[in-house]
């Protein structure tokens, strides 16, 4: 059941260093590792996590065990699997109450099914973790598996758990009651923001902010030759003119009127590189807020049929062309989230409910997952030709979607929630929304970013700058190379040395 995945090769840190902009950072990191790796050199780190695509850990554990690598650690990055899809639909529960939504009933039969797929993974993994090695298990899926690991052969367990919610609700307090059995067994947790530790991970849990990688196929600069090329690549643009790359081996898929998908030029096109365009590009969930953003962007345009003598009339030209883009993976390539098609459905509905004559100024779309590379060129392609990225997460642990957008210099316009509030300071960085389920504030919110020109990129020159001070990799590299050293060094901690609940 278990997947073994190779890092991700790409730029070396001697590349990194040739950029002046990283080189101070390359540097920092360098020193750092010079003292800890010969406190872990012969130890292997597995990185265990749930899913080798889709999400932010999927995305971010292919670099970031590739330089680990390169700075002297043995890594092992392994993929828990299973063929129970009664597994993800309870992981997927769990997610949804960490975040404070859904029925917080969790069965014995819940309880038995999760216990069994990590049990069987952890039997699978035992064989090949040596007693020195340090075991760092990613969100709660594989939590369990940890713990066993743990109890079986005495090794050094982190858990990194990357949700979270800065309330305490029936919902939080059930999801957390359910994984304390195996939680409280590990030396280490980490968290993205210290709201979300709960009370019996109190003195063994640190922060570390994700981050991402400047130079990935996601982020790195695009010249305008090479981004018409990913666009017309993978099909969000027509080849008007001939291009030196050939096509991807899958292309993007818009949604039609009628409710079916087709290559998004069958259409008009979406009028990249010319129109004003607001995107979302997340995961299909619920709590990334498509459809209160949908309805906010409608509510945006019918305001041009009122009179309103305060707006110029290029600021009304620019809201007429104005398109919306919303932007997810196909959902049928992400196996630990089993409500994608689900919520992706309730969506395409909505779209078909807005009125004929402002279907053609929203664009909904898959993009293929068949390729890692392919997918990221995309993202990046559409956040690059976007005015505003919008994040209108009802509840987010930290959003790397708004880090991107942000460290590509557009503006951004997010929600109070933690992990968002957490990087993008409102009016400085960027937007922040009071209630993402509000469509009426979501469209004044998008009013004010798109007509005050200025004061979108000064607060886009703001955002590049607090990535590259607070949200780059090599600054994530320094802290984890911290954790371990101090889990590698530390007793471990025996199964049975719980706090009292209280």
């Amino acid at each position: 059941m278990l997947q073994t995945m190779e890092s991700e090769r790409g730029w070396t840190l001697a590349n990194y260093a040739l950029d002046s902009r990283l080189a101070a950072a390359v540097r920092t990191l360098q020193v750092e590792a010079s003292i800890v790796i010969p406190q872990l050199r012969d130890r292997t780190i597995w990185m265990i996590n749930s899913t080798a695509q889709g999400g932010g850990v999927a995305e971010m554990l292919p670099r970031m065990t590739a330089l680990l690598e390169e700075l002297g650690l043995r890594i092992k990055w392994v993929v828990m699997g299973s063929d129970r899809p009664a597994f993800f639909k309870v992981t997927k529960h769990l997610h949804n109450l960490i975040h404070g939504e859904g029925n917080p009933e969790l069965s014995s039969e819940d309880r038995e099914v999760y216990e069994f797929v990590n049990r069987k993974n952890a039997e699978e993994l035992a064989p090949q973790v040596g007693p020195d090695d340090i075991v760092v298990i990613h969100d709660p899926q594989p939590l369990a598996m940890g713990a066993m690991l743990k109890r079986q052969l005495g090794v050094r367990t982190v858990w990194r758990c990357h949700i979270g919610l800065d309330e305490h609700l029936p919902a939080t307090r059930a999801a957390w009651y359910f994984l304390k059995p195996w939680a409280e067994d590990y030396d280490l947790a980490i968290f993205s923001s210290p709201e979300y530790i709960p009370d019996y991970m109190a003195g063994r849990a640190t922060i570390i902010h994700p981050a991402l990688d400047p130079c990935s196929h996601k982020n790195r600069e695009l010249s305008p030759h090479k981004l018409a090329g990913i666009l017309c690549n993978g099909g969000l643009k027509h080849e008007r003119h001939p291009v030196v790359t050939p096509p991807f081996s899958v292309r993007a898929q818009r949604l039609r009127p009628d409710g079916s998908f087709a290559p998004a030029t069958d259409q008009e096109e979406i009028g990249l590189f010319y129109r004003p365009l607001v995107s979302q590009v997340s995961r299909w969930d619920r709590l990334k807020g498509f459809k209160p953003l949908l309805e906010g962007f409608v509510l945006l345009k019918q305001s041009l049929d009122q009179p309103n003598p305060e707006r110029s009339a290029r600021h009304r030209r620019q809201l007429e062309l104005a398109r919306l883009v919303l932007a997810g993976p196909d959902p049928a390539s992400i196996q630990d989230d089993p409500e994608g098609r689900e919520i992706l459905a309730d969506l395409c509905a909505a779209y078909r409910s807005v009125p004929p004559a402002l279907q053609r100024d929203v664009a909904l779309i898959w993009l293929p997952m068949a390729s890692r590379k392919e997918n990221a060129l995309m993202v990046n392609a559409l956040q690059r030709c976007s005015t505003v990225v919008v994040q209108n997460s009802l509840r987010e642990g930290f959003g790397l979607t708004a880090t991107e957008a942000m460290w590509k210099g557009v503006g951004v316009v997010g929600t109070r929630a933690c992990g968002l509030r957490h990087q993008i300071r409102n009016g400085i960085d960027g937007i922040l929304i009071q209630d993402p389920q509000d469509p009426g504030e979501i469209a004044r919110r998008l009013d004010d970013i798109l007509q005050e020109v200025r004061r979108r990129d000064y607060m886009a020159q703001n955002g590049q700058q607090r990535v590259h001070q607070e949200f780059l990799i090599f600054k994530q590299l320094c802290d984890w190379l911290r954790v371990l050293s101090t889990c590698a060094m530390a007793p471990p901690r025996m199964h049975g040395c719980r706090q009292e609940e209280g």
